[in-house]
């Protein structure tokens, strides 16, 4: 497995996705209770598939300690927990045929261990390319989630957009509605 140290915004994706499956984001509900849960989450990431049985032990440890580094997000502290997540566990390469720059697994790295090294890549991008202020918690009131904005302009606020960023929409919505309905009602 290979992950282009130029594809960071991928990569912090990944990084993002797999905090989001704790279960304080989901009110006690974790998004990976099992190696089922683990296989289908590697293979939507293109991630090589657990076949270990303590992967999912190791996968919810590099869970937590990817959403330390976002929930703290001070540059040095990103660099040297990113850098860690990634140096045991891969070599630097160049691309076969391109300019481009890879960090590769080394043979034998578990599923955890590869998927520290997206973490670890993703973080490391966002770190040099867009800065620290690009690691944040939801802004949804209910939310506990937290996120690496890779967007261009950086005035991402939810961690899942589709689903928080449309709560709070919706909560606005009815309340500019009920404000509205109580302001015509005769007294």
């Amino acid at each position: 497995m290979q992950v282009a140290l130029d594809d960071y915004v991928q990569a912090a994706g990944v990084a993002t996705d797999l905090v989001n499956t704790a279960p304080e984001v989901w009110h006690g509900e974790d998004k990976l209770p099992d190696l089922g849960s683990l296989t289908a989450f590697a293979g939507l990431h293109s991630l090589p598939e657990p076949s270990r049985p303590g992967d999912l032990r190791a996968v919810h440890r590099l869970r937590a300690t990817v959403r330390e580094l976002i929930d703290r997000p001070d540059r040095a502290r990103l660099i040297t927990g990113a850098t860690a997540l990634t140096s045991s566990i891969g070599d630097v390469t160049l691309l076969a045929g391109s300019a481009r720059w890879a960090v590769s697994a080394r043979p034998g790295a578990t599923a955890a261990d590869s998927l520290a090294l997206v973490c670890g890549v993703g973080i490391l991008g966002v770190v040099q390319s867009l800065g620290a202020e690009r690691f944040r918690t939801c802004g949804a009131p209910a939310c506990r989630g937290a996120f690496i904005d890779t967007t261009r302009p950086g005035r991402r606020r939810y961690c899942m957009p589709g689903l928080c960023g449309n709560r709070v929409n919706v909560a606005n919505h009815r309340a500019r509605k009920r404000s509205r309905d109580g302001f015509f009602e005769a007294p």
